[in-house]
């Protein structure tokens, strides 16, 4: 749910992303076509400022699965809701329509709106998640390492250049009001961010532990053109429609899409991709009235492995 709230700000806005300009150009028009540009989120999520604390619940686990997530929403108390939507409010001078309802009735509501993330989720994230996963666990790992080797002192400190660790406590720029451990919640939890951007965002809402996203290393390099020169190798294995279709899943495509650009069928297309699904290497997603397919994590290391 950290990569809801800047991703999507970063679609509405239109801007020609530095890093994520290949991918907004892609998404951009499956969320209109959804119509997810105009409804719960572009409500809740405001184009700068406070995001409801209470669609970033504290994770269960160092990799909740998303439908995790939407339950714990749906489980958020109506007073977490109405207090982060009357902070919204006081924000942004009034609550829309819909949030006007939410307020009214969370327990109602909720459920259309975690029916909206489903959607988000399958139309923005989940095609692109074979890639943005290891980002994020590879900086894991990384930071998992710095402690490991010199203490959660140097970790702090090497994170953002806004945080530093003294003596008594953890200093972060610019904040506004202190934090104090007493009355924080137990721990502190950090989590990395592709769709972050440069700065850091933060959720302090006791008794959770308090939640740090910050721009997770690699982040820069993740739409690059990844190498497929050793794709021919697989053939022997795969067959050559299955290697083709796999080296022209770069980005996500329809299997109309696919079809064009490998002169496949559009019946062969749909063959060789239910074998691929069902061998893991392939995933879908729904986009409207159309079904994206997407390399999976296991293909882009197959792939990896396959190139000189």
């Amino acid at each position: 749910m950290w990569e809801v709230a800047p991703s999507f700000r970063l679609l509405r806005s239109g801007a020609a992303h530095p890093v994520h300009r290949a991918w907004a150009d892609q998404v951009r028009p499956r969320l209109t076509a959804a119509g997810l540009d105009r409804g719960w989120l572009a409500e809740l999520i405001p184009p700068t400022g406070y995001v409801p604390d209470f669609l970033n619940p504290a994770p269960a686990g160092p990799a909740p699965a998303p439908r995790t997530e939407w339950r714990a929403i749906r489980a958020a108390s109506a007073d977490r809701v109405r207090r982060d939507l009357d902070h919204l409010a006081r924000h942004q001078g009034r609550l829309g329509p819909r949030l006007r309802m939410l307020h009214a009735e969370p327990e109602a509501r909720l459920a259309k709106l975690t029916d909206e993330l489903e959607s988000y989720w399958e139309v923005v994230l989940a095609p692109y998640w074979a890639r943005i996963g290891p980002v994020l666990e590879a900086d894991i790992l990384h930071r998992a390492r710095t402690v490991a080797e010199h203490g959660a002192g140097r970790l702090l400190d090497d994170l953002h250049a806004s945080l530093s660790w003294e003596s008594d406590g953890l200093r972060m720029a610019r904040r506004k009001h202190p934090l104090v451990r007493a009355t924080a919640g137990a721990g502190l939890l950090l989590i990395p961010s592709v769709f972050t951007g440069p700065d850091l965002r933060t959720r302090t809402t006791p008794p959770d532990p308090p939640q740090i996203a910050y721009p997770a290393r690699g982040t820069g390099t993740l739409w690059q053109r990844r190498r497929t020169a050793g794709a021919e190798a697989l053939t022997a294995v795969l067959g050559r429609s299955r290697t083709l279709l796999l080296t022209e899943l770069e980005s996500p495509a329809s299997t109309t899409q696919l079809a064009h650009r490998t002169g496949l069928s559009p019946a062969g297309v749909s063959q060789q991709l239910t074998a691929l699904r069902d061998a893991g290497l392939v995933s879908a997603h729904r986009a409207g009235r159309s079904v994206l397919y997407a390399r999976t994590t296991a293909a882009e290391t197959l792939l990896r492995a396959a190139s000189p």
